[in-house]
């Protein structure tokens, strides 16, 4: 059964969906179509929508699709447990809420590369601000009057105090905003939270322009697989309601993240060519970049006993879990609606390295995603490296589009990955470890104090870590052989009527969350769809640790 032909069909209601959805729509003569896998993000959710309840559609099947990697070799053999949305708005529905940008020499680095020059800083800081209304005041690095309303952290709770006194006491300096003009130290965090409520990239995007007549989205829509005529992309295969129909589209575009992505392209046809004829499956288009280059960011938590009940702790305990609900269900306040991770920061560990390579988030609770904590008052930090020079692979294990692909990510299989977690651990001690926290300290909780030596560490992190839920680069931007999308129009190389628009697309995984350079490549691929004069390169200088670097001329 085959239906009408759309304008676009946007395979994935994630972010980088959500944004498209809501850019290419506003053309009244274009037909959009949206077909996401899982659920709608009803308004009643609390799980999705209160911020504090962060930790329970993680793990959950009917938010999450629950992926695991292949066992990791350097990893005890354990296989990290990887949480994807399944729900519209994607992981923005379920993340932490964090919104960083990276460091704008993440962006230098991305158009050192041949072909990529348009993806610096210069080129990238006008989409990052046509997205965002901050809260904290626009300025020429921050946009005012964006979808995306962001929210600065509070950190007015006694061991955030205590926090930012003691990285100051360890040698590292404060910073105004980690999304402006210096990155590297510490300070507020922006988050993805309006008047207490998650914003996700649905409630930012696309639920205000759902209403169009010309823009269709469909939860419950499974595709599996992209339809070509020769090399062109010209429609979809979804299974709905228990029945498989055809939908034509003048124009694919696959935004199902760096795990789906490059899984549906496979599955169609389009990847190496010996491991696609091994399962049996057509070859459309030989180009063997396709899963590769898989980056992540794995994270551990060091976490501390509290002398003082300041923690967060109290509003974990069931007995008064109902007045933290009223209070957030009336007043849209309270424990409920913060993240908590409402401040960090990021350094270098050594000088070897041009920019932060450690970020920090300070949480005052000792708890994990999974929603463990251990008994009583603490805190803790999230840290890990964040380019590390590991890289994985996504592959397809058969023809059938619900078994998940297997997920190598190669964690801690390299001299500089091995090195930075050793220093990761111990500049997160030396701050947790300095005077301000004196009053609070009632003694480390984890690693513990018999992880000392580096072999100790690296052995703790091998049995600890978990990811930190940033998978990207699958799909890469570029000119060369490994490259999969065309850095200038995002359209799959060698084909026709297919683009790529989410975090596969990255080159090189930037050093932060990853959820607003996903929403900044959404925005800039909406021009590059509609064929709009990309907007103007903003020239503004940013920090560098040694001196101010201005961005190049354009």
């Amino acid at each position: 059964m085959s239906e009408r032909r759309y304008d676009y069909v946007i395979v994935g209601g994630g972010s980088a969906g959500c944004a498209l959805a809501n850019r290419l729509s506003a053309d009244p003569s274009t037909r959009v179509l949206v077909l996401e896998a899982g659920r709608p993000d009803y308004a009643w959710d609390v799980y999705i929508h209160m911020p504090a309840a962060l930790s329970f559609p993680i793990g959950n099947r009917f938010y999450d699709w629950k992926y695991e990697s292949e066992p990791e070799p350097n990893m005890k053999g354990r296989r990290i447990y990887h949480a994807r949305g399944r729900v519209l708005g994607g992981s923005s529905s379920i993340n932490g809420m964090i919104f960083q940008r990276g460091n704008p020499l993440d962006y230098e680095r991305w158009a050192a590369d041949p072909g990529m020059a348009s993806w610096d800083y210069a080129h990238c800081l006008p989409y990052f601000k046509r997205m965002e209304t901050c809260t904290a005041g626009a300025d020429d690095y921050r946009g005012g009057d964006g979808p995306l309303v962001l929210e600065r952290g509070a950190a007015t709770n006694p061991l955030f105090t205590a926090f930012f006194l003691a990285v100051q006491q360890a040698g590292h300096r404060l910073t105004e905003d980690v999304n402006g003009y210096r990155q590297e130290g510490f300070g507020a965090f922006d988050r993805t939270i309006r008047r207490g409520r998650r914003l996700s990239a649905a409630g930012a995007y696309l639920h205000p322009v759902e209403s169009r007549p010309n823009l269709e989205v469909r939860c419950r829509a499974f595709v599996s697989r992209i339809l070509f005529d020769g090399r062109r992309a010209c429609g979809v295969e979804v299974e709905e309601r228990g029945r498989s129909r055809t939908i034509d589209a003048d124009e694919v575009i696959l935004c199902g993240g760096a795990i789906n992505s490059p899984q549906l392209l496979q599955l169609s046809g389009v990847g190496n060519p010996r491991e696609l004829q091994e399962l049996g499956i057509d070859v459309v288009h030989d180009l063997p970049g396709v899963g590769e280059n898989l980056q992540d960011h794995l994270e551990v938590y060091v976490q501390y006993e509290s002398k003082r009940p300041v923690s967060v702790a109290p509003a974990l305990k069931w007995r008064n879990r109902p007045a933290v609900a009223f209070k957030w269900l009336f007043l849209r306040s309270g424990p409920g609606a913060t993240n908590h991770f409402e401040g960090g920061g990021f350094v270098r560990s050594n000088e070897d390295v041009e920019y932060p390579n450690l970020m920090f988030h300070f949480l005052p609770l000792a708890i994990r995603y999974d929603g463990s904590a251990p008994k009583g008052h603490g805190y803790q930090v999230h840290v890990g490296p964040m380019y590390s020079d590991a890289r994985g692979s996504i592959k397809i294990r058969s023809r059938d589009p619900r078994e998940h692909p297997a997920l190598r990510f190669n964690y801690l299989s390299t001299d500089q990955d091995r090195r930075e977690w050793v220093e990761a651990v111990r500049c997160a001690r030396k701050i947790l470890k300095q005077p301000a926290f004196d009053r609070f300290n009632a003694g480390e909780l984890s690693p513990g104090p018999e992880v000392e030596s580096d072999e100790e560490i690296l052995d703790w992190v091998a049995r600890d870590a978990e990811t930190a839920l940033h998978p990207s680069c699958t799909c890469r931007m570029g000119t060369d052989r490994m490259a999969v999308v065309d850095p200038g129009t995002l359209r799959v190389h060698g084909l026709d009527g297919i683009r790529v628009v989410d975090a596969s697309v990255m080159p090189y995984v930037t050093n932060g969350n990853i959820y607003a350079p996903v929403m900044m490549i959404a925005e800039k691929a909406a021009d590059l769809v509609l064929g709009k004069t990309p907007l103007a390169p903003a020239n503004v200088p940013f920090f560098r640790h040694e001196h101010v670097y201005a961005t190049r001329d354009s």
